[in-house]
C-alpha cells in the first residue's frame, strides 16, 4: 500500500508530517455487499489522480505533511480489529498528529472513537450516515458495524446527520433531538446551526459514505436511495469546523467497484476537502 496522495518522502515522512492517515482494510462483520475492505487501497490508488490545490481554501494541505501508516491488519474478531485500531490510533494522537482513519466496513470506528474520547474530555461524536447504527448487538458481536453508535454514546454524546434507515428496535437508543433525519435536511440549510450547536467544543466525526446519495455513491456494502449530496455535506462539515475544533475523523464503507472509480475518487477528494478545510481554519 503506498501513501495517500502519492506525496513524495519530503511530504509523508512520519516524523515531520502533521496529519497521519491510517488505513484499516477489514470487512469481517458486513452482512450485505462485500469488498470494504479492499477501501483504503482505491482510496489511495484515487487520491494520486487528485490536484493537490484545493480551490475553496486557496490551500495546498499537503504542505502540512501527511504520512500513511502502515495498515491495521488484526482480523480474527471485531473486538480484537477495535483494540488494535485503539492502540494505533492512540499512538498518533499522543504524539500530536491529527489522525485520520480510512475503512473498510464501519466497526473500524468504534477502536478510534475510543481513543479520541481518553485523549479529549470534552467530546462528542458527530456520525454523517445513512444507518442509525444504534443495535447494542448484532449477529453475536456488540462491535458489529451496526453498533457503532451504540458503542460509541457510551463513550461521548452523539449528533447523527442523514439517517434514513433503522430498525424499529433502534430508536429507543436515539435522541430525537439529536437526529437530523434524511427526509428533514433535504433541501434546506437551517438544521445545520442547529445540529453544530448540539456539539461539544471538540468533535470527532464518523462518515460513512452510504450517507450520500447512491447516485454519486453507489460504491458502499448498503446503499440506501435519498441520500445527501456533495456540497450539502460539505457545506455542513464546513459550519462545524468553522465553530468547533474537529480533532479527527473517519472515513468508512467504500465498497470499490472495478467498473466505476468515481466513487473511489469522491473519498479520496473527501478527505482532502476535510482536511484543507480544518487546517485552514488554523
Amino acid at each position: 500500500m503506498s501513501n495517500y496522495g502519492g506525496l513524495p518522502e519530503k511530504y509523508s515522512n512520519q516524523e515531520t508530517s502533521a496529519i497521519t492517515i491510517i488505513p484499516v482494510p477489514y470487512d469481517g462483520t458486513s452482512t450485505w455487499i462485500k469488498g470494504a475492505d479492499r477501501g483504503p487501497q482505491a482510496i489511495i490508488e484515487a487520491s494520486a489522480n487528485m490536484e493537490l490545490y484545493d480551490i475553496e481554501t486557496g490551500t495546498e494541505v499537503y504542505l502540512k505533511g501527511i504520512f500513511t501508516s502502515q495498515p491495521v491488519t488484526e482480523k480474527s474478531t471485531p473486538e480484537k480489529m477495535s483494540s488494535a485500531v485503539h492502540e494505533k490510533v492512540r499512538h498518533y494522537i499522543n504524539r500530536g498528529k491529527f489522525t485520520v482513519i480510512t475503512g473498510g466496513e464501519h466497526s473500524v470506528s468504534i477502536g478510534s472513537m475510543k481513543a479520541f474520547s481518553e485523549k479529549y474530555t470534552d467530546l462528542s461524536i458527530l456520525q454523517i450516515d445513512a444507518h442509525s447504527d444504534m443495535r447494542n448487538e448484532y449477529e453475536g458481536s456488540g462491535h458489529n458495524h451496526a453498533c457503532v453508535m451504540a458503542r460509541a454514546r457510551e463513550l461521548a454524546p452523539v449528533v447523527q446527520v442523514g439517517i434514513r434507515s433503522s430498525d424499529a428496535g433502534e430508536l429507543d437508543m436515539m435522541d430525537p433531538e439529536r437526529v437530523f433525519f434524511a427526509h428533514q435536511i433535504y433541501n434546506t440549510e437551517q438544521w445545520m446551526n442547529k445540529a453544530t450547536n448540539l456539539l461539544t467544543d471538540n468533535v470527532y466525526m464518523t462518515i460513512d459514505l452510504d450517507a450520500f446519495d447512491p447516485s454519486i455513491m453507489p460504491s458502499t456494502g448498503t446503499p440506501e436511495p435519498g441520500g445527501m449530496g456533495w456540497y450539502q455535506t460539505l457545506d455542513f462539515i464546513r459550519n462545524v469546523i468553522e465553530h468547533k475544533n474537529l480533532v479527527g475523523f473517519d472515513v468508512v464503507e467504500l465498497c470499490p467497484s472495478e467498473g466505476n472509480k468515481a466513487p473511489d475518487f469522491l473519498a479520496a477528494k473527501l478527505i482532502y476537502r476535510i482536511l484543507s478545510m480544518r487546517f485552514a481554519k488554523k
